[in-house]
């Protein structure tokens, strides 16, 4: 076994910069320009193979070393989000109304220092492919880089992919097998009747009350539908109707919308049909109609055994075996590295990042990647490879 991975004062000190230097400048997915750039040009520094465009604005580094026939992908997301930051800190964002707030900044350093030292070190022997992805949040990057022929180009045995987890320890790991993240979909419906004086209601097909109805009954769905053992989440996200400078007017239609997540396919598929019918049947209550749809975007992230047994001798290997917990439970949110691990064997982890206070948890407007886990990110990468790829 190789010793444990270790940086130097000045690689450690080049990456903290670039992550600040990242997060002070963030860009939205599918508007990563500037942070491929910087990516590209640190891989091509390094004497890795790069590959640009993918998925828009994806870059791929790739590393052959020795004659091993192995090929795994390591995955790192590069995109912000959408909201202002509200912490003062020396590099706070610089772009308003965006910033980094779930720690892209810090994944896309780690795997940017994992590739780097591999580089150096050169302690294994086949392909690893590393995937800086655009627009995770929400926007479709996973999916536009298979589009692109991401596994065409670049097949691959496994892929791996890693998100810091606020309320571990930034030398803590958690490596599951099983469900790690739900499925992530939209749905929405518009109710139709027909609008009226509001001292008058007996004289329309009132849309409101409808919603009304709508919005309680699809509670019902996940309380008395779905397998009580089963995970599942359906939420009313936005309604619109009437005016509020007309308060006397019952309008035409009313709308809402929201998300649905599962962990099933069978439950994904109750969720989808559910609240079409509760729709349906409140239309036809009210005596008006309603429109249904239901948009099926992300999968939900299911870890492979065999690359999850993988992935946790790794981590194990590069912070110890009293470092890593095997048991945690999966999130309600959604991650596209699910289209890369439905294609082949895959393996999702958790890095901690310290406790989660102070504006610490994801998508918050306080939100800060904490540095001291660059070094133990690194790590897990770099034993990842050494251990996956033995020649």
């Amino acid at each position: 076994m190789s010793a444990p991975v270790t940086l130097t004062a000045e690689e450690l000190t080049m990456l903290t910069a670039l992550r600040h230097d990242l997060h002070a400048h963030p860009e939205l997915g599918f508007e990563e320009e500037r942070t491929a750039e910087i990516v590209a040009q640190k891989l091509a520094e390094a004497g890795i193979t790069v590959t640009r465009g993918l998925g828009k604005t994806g870059v791929v580094g790739t590393l052959t070393v020795g004659n091993g026939t192995g090929r795994i992908a390591l995955r790192a997301d590069m995109d912000a989000l959408a909201m202002p930051e509200q912490a003062e800190r020396p590099y706070k964002s610089t772009q308003p109304g965006k910033m980094h707030a779930c720690g892209h900044d810090g994944h896309t350093t780690m795997l940017l220092g994992a590739a780097r030292h591999l580089a150096e070190t050169r302690d294994f022997s086949g392909t690893v492919h590393f995937i800086f992805q655009p627009a995770e949040e929400g926007r479709g990057g996973a999916a536009a880089m298979l589009d692109d022929g991401f596994f065409e180009r670049f097949p691959v045995d496994r892929v791996y992919g890693l998100h810091n987890m606020p309320g571990l320890d930034v030398d803590e790991m958690a490596v599951v097998n099983g469900p790690q993240l739900a499925s992530s979909d939209s749905w929405a419906v518009t109710f139709t009747g027909t609008g009226t004086h509001g001292a008058k209601p007996h004289l329309g097909r009132d849309p409101v009350t409808a919603a009304g109805h709508f919005l309680a009954a699809i509670h019902t769905i996940v309380a008395r539908v779905v397998d009580p053992l089963e995970p599942a989440v359906i939420s009313a996200c936005a309604v619109e109707a009437g005016d509020f400078k007309a308060l006397n007017v019952i309008p035409d239609t009313a709308r809402i919308a929201g998300t649905a997540r599962a962990y099933s396919a069978k439950v994904r598929d109750q969720l989808e049909a559910e609240v079409g019918q509760i729709a349906q049947g409140i239309a036809q209550m009210f005596g008006i109609k309603a429109e249904y749809t239901f948009t099926r975007r992300i999968p939900p992230v299911i870890n492979d055994p065999e690359a999850t047994a993988r992935a946790l001798a790794a981590a194990q290997s590069a912070l110890g075996e009293t470092r890593v917990r095997t048991s945690f439970p999966p999130s309600t949110a959604g991650d596209d590295f699910a289209f890369f691990s439905q294609e082949v064997p895959g393996c999702y982890v958790w890095l901690g990042n310290g406790p989660a206070v102070d504006g610490a948890l994801h998508h918050n407007t306080r939100y800060n990647f904490n540095d001291d886990a660059i070094a133990h990110g690194v790590a897990f990468w770099t034993r990842l490879v050494e251990m996956e790829l033995v020649g």
